[in-house]
């Protein structure tokens, strides 16, 4: 099996995992929202939906991140959010423990995620990031 092969496959069950525990916990989506997406992409198209389903695992509900069996940064507060360039790269790209997700959401997907993230958790910044923002980030 080649690298890539299984990290097609232990993606999507590692995402599948976070999100049965998230929705164990309690916080899950409600039940009018499937609970999971489907397949290697995701479906969801809100921020918050993104951020319920790929993000609150690591990041927990407040987003104030958690330590355990890694470091998981808090996104509350974050000034690296400020730049909308940044958070876009890391969405699409990954960095250090966070994998890339650019392969399983849209451009519209990450535009949407990422302003969700940069318009809550005690941040405010107002300048929305754009589909073609995404599209821009892409390697």
């Amino acid at each position: 099996m080649s690298f890539r092969t299984a990290l097609a496959t232990a993606i999507p069950a590692a995402l599948l995992l976070v999100s049965f525990v998230a929705h164990a916990q309690g916080a899950g989506p409600s039940a009018s929202e499937p609970a999971l997406s489907a397949g290697f992409r995701f479906i969801e198209s809100s921020g918050e939906a993104l951020f319920a389903n790929v993000c609150r695992g690591c990041h927990m509900s407040d987003g104030k991140g958690a330590v355990g069996a890694g470091a998981y940064p808090s996104l509350a507060g974050n000034r690296n959010l400020e730049a909308g360039g940044y958070p876009i790269d890391v969405v699409v790209n990954g960095q250090r423990g966070m994998p890339a997700f650019g392969a399983m959401m849209s451009d519209a997907q990450v535009a949407a995620v990422v302003n969700y993230l940069r318009t809550h958790f005690d941040n405010t910044y107002q300048d929305a990031v754009t589909a073609d923002d995404v599209k821009a980030v892409r390697r």
